[in-house]
């Protein structure tokens, strides 16, 4: 049995099809079960300050109705989260939990400030996940006073002070715990390299890091039964994934206790780095390899028009700032387009988890305190109580709703050029193909799986889940 569901420019919105025309452009997608790759870790988003304040502004059922699309087995169904330790640029202010100098042995830590917000959003999605997901937490930057610069932004870790930064990593966990919510693991640093000393960072190189995760947070987690706790490496742009690496993975010393690499998408709006996504997954073949961060950035959102999301209008950080020599990486993008993209190569290039950043956002694009507006999968009105779900949260359900934790991507191949494909096959032995179509033309094609063809045509600029249940059946 086969059901179809498509997201597209012309108006569906994860809507099941059952009836398909034959097309003039027709092609074949052949399935290959017998080629398995990855398994996936998970799909999902991130829980912010800003996220989860204004969550808290909106009346009780519209937080119902927010937290119920993300997490609930009818909407996304998110099996995998992000969360940020400290502050960052998507939170009211700027603030730490280690707030008193000189304080090594974190004797005051507190998570007190993310008791308003983020917690409750947290433990809201708790409750309303039936399958539940993985939650792991991130930190921009330690408290100004263990850095060399006294600053929120740009300066390193001062060396006295790496062994007082492990343990605040293992008094996080231990004081989510207590509030019932149990890490999956950590990235090390989010965005090593610094953000342009905009925002709250703390810059590593690969070799700190790795000395850091070696012979402190690893040691540490290890000493306080915490070692099943997930380190993820790096977790910036794909652009540096060779360097970091190379020198995280190096030897079994350096590589012992990471447990993946993180990466993210800002290096361009269209390329998603195939050759250094496959040369970290060669370099470590059994570890983690994550998308931990994406979204349209430096962007308002649009409000309540879908077809502004399909169109080649939204630029970046990179379309301004970039230097000349790489622009180029940066042209004007549908949105849309980008999300569909970015996962579908992922997946294709041993990616196993895709997470988005901000999962719901205000009109202006924050709250942010440096004003670095940004768009997000659902936007929200919170004074007219109003929701706004952009396409970019269907193109996310077509990946996590339907491809679970577990699910071993499988090949997939199509023999037209301009048709983006993916598989995998569940634990419970569902098939899942995605197929995207970023073309302006409708196109058909005959899909084959197991000696079994199904004929399917996809709307122009279209995402698809083809979902094939009882796959022992003689048709599909």
């Amino acid at each position: 049995m086969t059901d179809i569901f498509e997201t597209s420019r012309s108006g569906n919105s994860v809507t099941q099809l059952y009836d398909f025309e034959r097309q003039d452009s027709h092609g074949k997608i052949v399935l290959n079960p017998k080629e398995r790759r990855q398994t996936i870790t998970g799909f999902g988003g991130a829980f912010t300050e800003a996220s989860a304040h204004l969550v808290n502004r909106m009346s009780t059922p519209q937080q119902q109705r927010i937290m119920k699309a993300y997490f609930g087995r009818e909407g996304a169904n998110y099996s995998l989260a992000r969360t940020h330790m400290n502050s960052c640029d998507f939170s009211l202010s700027q603030y730490s939990y280690s707030p008193v100098e000189g304080d090594t042995l974190l004797e005051h830590f507190t998570i007190e400030h993310d008791q308003a917000d983020l917690i409750p959003m947290i433990k809201s999605a708790q409750a309303i996940s039936e399958d539940g997901f993985r939650l792991f937490a991130s930190p921009w930057t330690a408290a100004p006073w263990m850095k060399d610069n006294n600053d929120w932004v740009g300066g390193k870790l001062r060396q006295e002070y790496y062994e007082t930064w492990a343990l605040f990593f293992s008094k996080y966990a231990d004081a989510y715990a207590q509030q019932g919510i149990d890490l999956w693991g950590f990235t090390v640093e989010n965005e090593p390299h610094g953000n342009g000393n905009n925002w709250e960072s703390m810059h590593f190189s690969p070799q700190e890091m790795t000395d850091f995760v070696q012979n402190y947070l690893g040691p540490r987690l290890a000493a306080e039964g915490q070692s099943d706790l997930v380190i993820l490496g790096y977790d910036q742009n794909r652009e540096g994934l060779k360097e970091w690496v190379d020198v995280m993975y190096r030897d079994d010393a350096s590589a012992a206790y990471f447990d993946g690499t993180a990466v993210h998408w800002y290096e361009s709006t269209y390329d998603f780095f195939p050759e250094a996504l496959q040369y970290a997954h060669e370099k470590a073949p059994d570890k983690f390899l994550i998308q931990t961060e994406a979204c349209i950035d430096s962007q308002v959102p649009v409000w309540q028009d879908n077809d502004w999301y399909w169109r080649k209008e939204a630029t970046d950080w990179g379309y301004d700032w970039r230097e000349a020599s790489k622009k180029y990486l940066h042209p004007k993008y549908a949105p849309a387009n980008r999300y569909a993209r970015d996962i579908i190569g992922c997946l294709n290039n041993w990616v196993d988890g895709w997470v988005d950043w901000n999962m719901v956002l205000d009109r202006q694009g924050g709250p942010n305190w440096f004003k670095n507006w940004c768009v997000a999968p659902v936007i929200v009105d919170p004074d007219q109580d109003e929701i706004y779900f952009t396409p970019l949260f269907d193109v996310m359900t077509h990946f996590s709703r339907f491809m679970r934790p577990g699910a071993e991507v499988i090949g997939a191949v199509s023999s037209d050029p301009d048709l983006m494909v993916t598989a995998a096959e569940n634990p419970d032995g569902n098939v899942v193909v995605v197929v995207f179509n970023e073309g302006l033309q409708a196109k058909s094609f005959d899909l084959e799986f197991g000696g079994k063809v199904k004929e399917i045509s996809i709307s122009p600029q279209a995402i698809q889940t083809i979902m094939i249940t009882n796959t022992n059946e003689q048709v599909i």
